[in-house]
């Protein structure tokens, strides 16, 4: 049982409210109630968010690309330091940083990841014995953790546009549609032994390390689980698209594709407004992810176009460099206020950004994810986060302000607790499992820096 002073049911803001949770799902919600013994209280209750886009592994290289090389660095200049990093990664190290990831992710307040999956094999390419070894690294980090997880194995096919071959350290993540359903049958395999909400879906990496036909093949596989791929993240490779399959990416993509309610494209940065309003009607979720996007250059999103053509959207910590859910929505909103010129962007007509960027995030990111949560109300996951709203960055605010604070000015420790569909991994703003998992991805990372 979880009694809070406040919180943000489906309904709106409530008082004094006490909810039963039951085999990981919200039973029973009580409005105007009273704490009884053995209850969880807290002060503030909201809706967790679901973190839709992570590649976990490239946690351990914060920090160690922010030098400037001779001549003009950019998302590609990045990419060859992150291919060359990955030559030393063990599946001991995968887990490690992977279950730093999570339990940072929880501290957070995000309940669930969609674990974007494409380092699959060894060095070179080699396969290990058990094809998705990898795969069961991430599945023992998130069983460390409690996190909800949809895991996203990635079919990452080719280097380049117009099939180019795998090079270097692509080599670790290669496999054609054969052995893709091969690894995803696997993955599925193992991560029947995590807990009920978990979900393997697909990911199919981008129109650039696939092609029509593989993309054709590969698309059933989902089964009614998510698809999710990067899609017009840099203007290279628009052009490079463009140029080989004769249309924009999101423009071939809706084209051809059944793109639906089940889909995310993430970034989805370089788009016409008619690509925009295209890609919204469909009912894909947009997959942004501001921090990373703005380390790595790559532009701001068409936040005013998308929410005119009333998209849904979710955030991500895509490659880990900084993870915090109140300076992922804030960089969002920055970011198109620093383009447009404009204050309060990320909001349809009048009323609160926090709240609409917040309650957005929180729908957008479960409907990525497969997941049956983004709001409290009796039926959905638990995936719940209590805040402290007397904190001094929020004391003095109420009601849908408490979300313009908790976005705009607070720090990521006004979170105090966290349920991941239910499994209370966070208590008193630290996981549970920190002792444990803090010190092997210490360890993961010594290793990682002699052998560079």
């Amino acid at each position: 049982m979880i009694f809070a002073k406040r919180a943000l049911l489906a309904t709106g803001w409530a008082r004094k409210v006490r909810l039963t949770v039951a085999k990981g799902r919200i039973s029973a919600i009580e409005e105007g109630s009273a704490a009884r013994p053995g209850d969880v209280s807290v002060d503030t209750l909201l809706p967790a968010l679901s973190n839709l886009h992570s590649h976990a592994f490239q946690r351990a290289m914060a920090g160690m690309t922010e030098y400037r090389a001779a001549g003009r660095e950019s998302f590609w200049t990045w990419r060859d330091l992150m291919y060359r990093f990955l030559d030393h990664l063990t599946p001991e190290a995968v887990e490690a940083i992977a279950g730093q990831v999570f339990m940072e992710m929880q501290e957070a307040g995000y309940a669930a990841v969609g674990e974007f999956h494409y380092v699959h094999h060894q060095r070179g390419g080699l396969h290990y014995g058990d094809v998705a070894e990898l795969s069961a690294r991430i599945f023992a980090a998130a069983s460390a953790t409690g996190i909800g997880l949809t895991h996203l194995p990635v079919l990452y096919s080719y280097g380049g546009a117009d099939k180019q071959p795998l090079t270097g350290g692509q080599l670790r993540f290669g496999n054609d549609v054969d052995g893709f359903a091969r690894l995803l049958e696997a993955a599925r395999a193992a991560a029947s032994a995590l807990p009920g909400d978990t979900v393997v879906g697909i990911a199919p990496h981008s129109l650039r390390a696939t092609c029509p036909d593989d993309l054709a093949r590969a698309l059933p596989l989902a089964a009614g689980a998510p698809t999710h791929l990067h899609i017009a993240e840099q203007p290279q490779e628009v052009a490079d698209i463009s140029a080989w399959l004769g249309a924009r990416p999101v423009e071939w993509l809706l084209a051809n594709t059944p793109v639906g309610p089940d889909w995310c494209a993430i970034h989805a940065t370089h788009m016409t407004d008619a690509e925009c309003a295209g890609l919204a009607r469909s009912g894909a979720v947009a997959g942004l992810c501001p921090i990373t996007e703005a380390n790595l250059g790559d532009g701001p999103f068409k936040g005013p176009q998308w929410l005119a053509a009333a998209g849904g959207f979710g955030v991500g910590s895509d490659s880990n460099v900084r993870i915090s859910l109140v300076e992922e929505l804030r960089t969002l909103e920055y970011s198109q206020r620093l383009r447009d010129i404009e204050r309060n962007v990320m909001v349809r007509g009048a009323g609160s950004v926090g709240s609409a960027i917040y309650t957005g995030a929180a729908r957008g990111g479960a409907q990525a994810l497969g997941r049956n949560a983004g709001q409290i109300a009796e039926g959905m996951l638990a995936d719940l986060v209590a805040i402290d709203a007397d904190h001094p960055a929020l004391c003095a605010l109420s009601g849908d302000q408490i979300l313009d604070g908790l976005c705009f000015a607070s720090p990521d420790g006004v979170v105090r607790d966290l349920w991941s569909a239910g499994r209370h991994q966070v208590r008193g703003g630290r996981h549970v499992a920190r002792d444990r998992i803090v010190p092997a991805y210490r360890r993961a990372a010594a290793a990682l820096v002699a052998a560079l």
